[in-house]
C-alpha cells in the first residue's frame, strides 16, 4: 500500500489576518490538534514544505499581481483588493510555500511515491483570480498546481471539484477557456462571490467543461451528496481525468458562520470515497486535495479528520 501524503507544517500559521477575522491561524491549529490526537497525521506522510517558483504562479496570475502581493507585504499592508483579504508581512511567502507545497505534494503523487494526500495550507487560493486578491486567497493554489500538471506532468485532463461552500470564481475564470481542466464546483446559491450559475458552462475551446451545482440555502447532506454522485460524478467519468483535485473547503457545514448549508461531517467522508472512486477508475487512483475554507473550528477540524480518514481507507 503506497502511503497518504499530508501537508502540514506551523509555518503557515504565520499568515497573520489579524484579531477578529474568519480565516485565521488557529483554522490550521485545530487541524493539526485534532489529526495528531487521533492518530491520523502519524498514518500519513509528512511531504516537506516547498516554495513556489514564480514561473508557475504567473501561468496563471498576472505578473503585475505577483509583484503588487509582494510589495503590500513587503510595505506593512494590512488589507489587499479588497477589504476582506487581510495580510501582513509575511504573506506573500507563506502564500508561495501554500502553492509550491501543493505542487510538491501533486508531483509525489504524480510519480507514484503516494497515492492520495492532502494539503492543509493557508492562506486558500480559489477566489484568487488572474489579477485580482479576494475573498482571503492571494494566489489560486489549485489552478496553479492544475497548470503544472497540464505542462509540466503530462496530464492532459484535470478535473478540480470544488465543494467550498462558496464558489471558485477564480478558478473557474482562469480554466472556463481550456479544455484540459475540468472544473466542477457544488456551492451555496446565492452567496458570495456571486458566480457560478447553472448556466456557466465554459466558454470557447472550455465549453462545456464547467460544471456548476448550486445548492439552496438550507440544503443538506442528501442535495450535496446527490450533486456529488448524481452530476460531478457522472460528468467526470465523461471527461475522463488523468488526475483529479479537490478544493476542499469544509465551510458548507451546519455549524459554519458564513453560510447557510446543513452539510454534516459525515457527509465529506461520503463524499471524499466518492470522488476516490472516480479517481481509481479513471485516473490511476491519483487524488490530491488543498484547504479552502471553513470556520467553525470543531466543524473543520472533525470534517478534515473524516477527510483525511476516507483518503487513508476509501473503502472503509
Amino acid at each position: 500500500m503506497k502511503p497518504v501524503g499530508l501537508v502540514m507544517d506551523p509555518r503557515f500559521e504565520q499568515h497573520d489576518t489579524g484579531p477578529g477575522h474568519p480565516e485565521r491561524p488557529e483554522r490550521l491549529q485545530s487541524i493539526r490538534h485534532e489529526l495528531q490526537t487521533t492518530g491520523l497525521a502519524g498514518r500519513t506522510q509528512a511531504v516537506p514544505l516547498t516554495r513556489c517558483d514564480e514561473a508557475l504562479i504567473a501561468r496563471v496570475h498576472d505578473p503585475e499581481h505577483i509583484r503588487r502581493v509582494e510589495n503590500a507585504c513587503a510595505a506593512g499592508q494590512h488589507l489587499l483588493d479588497s477589504m476582506d483579504t487581510a495580510i501582513c508581512r509575511d504573506s506573500y511567502e507563506i502564500a508561495r510555500l501554500a502553492a509550491g507545497s501543493l505542487v510538491g505534494l501533486c508531483d509525489a503523487v504524480a510519480r507514484g511515491e503516494l497515492a492520495r494526500g492532502f494539503a492543509a495550507v493557508r492562506p486558500p487560493g480559489h477566489h484568487a483570480e488572474r489579477d485580482l486578491a479576494m475573498g482571503f486567497c492571494l494566489f489560486n493554489n489549485v489552478a496553479i498546481a492544475a497548470r503544472h500538471l497540464n505542462q509540466d506532468k503530462g496530464f492532459s485532463r484535470v478535473l478540480i471539484v470544488d465543494w467550498d461552500v462558496h464558489h471558485g470564481n477564480g478558478t473557474q475564470h482562469i480554466f472556463e477557456e481550456d479544455p484540459r481542466v475540468f472544473y466542477a464546483s457544488i456551492h451555496q446559491w446565492p452567496l458570495y462571490p456571486g458566480t457560478g450559475a447553472q448556466t456557466e458552462r465554459g466558454s470557447g475551446a472550455g465549453e462545456g467543461t464547467t460544471l456548476n451545482c448550486p445548492l439552496a440555502p438550507g440544503s443538506g447532506d442528501a442535495e450535496f451528496l446527490r450533486a456529488v454522485r448524481e452530476e460531478i460524478v457522472p460528468a467526470a467519468e465523461s471527461f475522463g481525468p488523468d488526475f483529479v483535485l479537490v478544493s476542499a473547503g469544509f465551510d458548507a457545514h451546519r455549524a459554519d458562520p458564513l453560510a447557510n448549508l446543513e452539510v454534516t461531517t459525515e457527509a465529506y467522508g461520503d463524499a471524499t470515497a466518492a470522488l476516490c472512486g472516480l479517481a481509481d477508475r479513471r485516473a490511476g487512483g491519483r487524488l490530491v486535495s488543498v484547504l479552502e475554507g471553513g470556520y467553525d473550528l470543531d466543524a473543520l477540524a472533525g470534517s478534515v479528520a473524516r477527510h483525511v480518514e476516507t483518503l487513508l481507507d476509501p473503502r472503509r
